[in-house]
């Protein structure tokens, strides 16, 4: 139940707002990514406070995702099943950041915080680095890596956590930082609602359930007997492997829009294939509003925030 109260309300509130602002999430989601984000990870980082396993999970996230999309985009019988990239990143990459991580604060020890945000600085990275080159066929180079880690709101975020970390006042700033964190993500989770409202009641295409069944079970899967390889423990644990059930990222949806078509898709045009990010969006975010807690179930896992 804690869940469900600390998303479905932002997300029916933007979904609401879209009808009669449909500007709304381009004019919130710029300051947001900007200046809200690194400051309510810094805040989230500082409660839960920092800890090398972080990088443990950093890693493990980093190889999943990559590991998962060349799968997908090499391997000629999974690029047969998942012809766009649309299909290929919507079934991999997740709304960690906007959906992610308030599903582990409602549904995690505060303690899994840290891991759920290392998870997210991975896969904003590979998002936010490869997702242009896969949509819109630009060439990958190192240097537009490095770029995109030193844009991402979550590695701005990660360095101000480290740095506050060892000032004398950082439990204070932590304090301090808490309540403007969490109003950071419920007007993330508005966003997104603004961006689902147009597309709500669309059909769901049935060339879309695989990426739709990979995104929500088979991915977390992955990640579940990776983190039972290297052993490790909860919160982590746990924290992996929602993250990794995370709905499809609003990203796909932006760089879809921005980026148009692949030259090879069969799919009819840069609408349809908008149309296929906007569709995967929507229908895994409100599967996911029952997946996740299945998820967190399934893990033993079901603790609201503090308990």
């Amino acid at each position: 139940m804690a869940f469900l109260l600390e998303l479905v309300p932002a997300l029916a509130a933007g979904m609401l707002l879209a009808r009669g602002h449909p500007h709304l999430a381009g004019r919130l989601a710029g300051p947001l990514m900007r200046w809200g984000v690194p400051v309510s990870i810094t805040g989230l980082l500082l409660r839960s406070g920092l800890h090398w396993r972080y990088g443990q999970v950093l890693l493990l996230a980093a190889g999943a995702v990559l590991a998962a999309l060349l799968l997908l985009a090499l391997v000629p019988p999974l690029r047969a099943g998942f012809r766009t990239p649309q299909q290929r990143l919507g079934a991999v990459v997740g709304n960690t950041a906007y959906f992610g991580i308030p599903a582990a604060l409602a549904l995690l020890p505060a303690g899994a915080v840290g891991y759920s945000i290392s998870y997210d600085l991975a896969a904003t990275l590979f998002t936010w680095s490869i997702g242009p080159s896969l949509i819109g066929g630009m060439p990958l180079r190192v240097g537009v890596l490095l770029r995109a880690m030193a844009a991402s709101p979550a590695t701005q975020g990660l360095l101000g956590a480290v740095l506050l970390q060892w000032t004398p006042w950082h439990q204070t700033l932590a304090a301090a930082l808490w309540w403007p964190a969490r109003l950071v993500i419920w007007l993330s989770l508005v966003v997104v609602g603004l961006r689902l409202g147009p597309v709500l009641g669309a059909r769901l295409p049935p060339r879309l359930l695989p990426a739709l069944l990979v995104k929500l079970l088979v991915f977390p899967l992955l990640l579940l007997a990776g983190v039972e390889l290297l052993g490790l423990e909860e919160p982590a644990r746990s924290a992996v492997v929602l993250q990794a059930a995370a709905p499809t990222a609003i990203a796909v949806l932006l760089l879809s829009e921005a980026g148009g078509s692949e030259p090879d898709s069969s799919a009819a045009g840069g609408g349809e294939t908008v149309f296929e990010a906007a569709a995967l969006v929507l229908w895994s975010t409100l599967l996911a509003l029952v997946s996740v807690p299945l998820w967190a179930w399934a893990l033993g896992a079901g603790r609201p925030l503090g308990a």
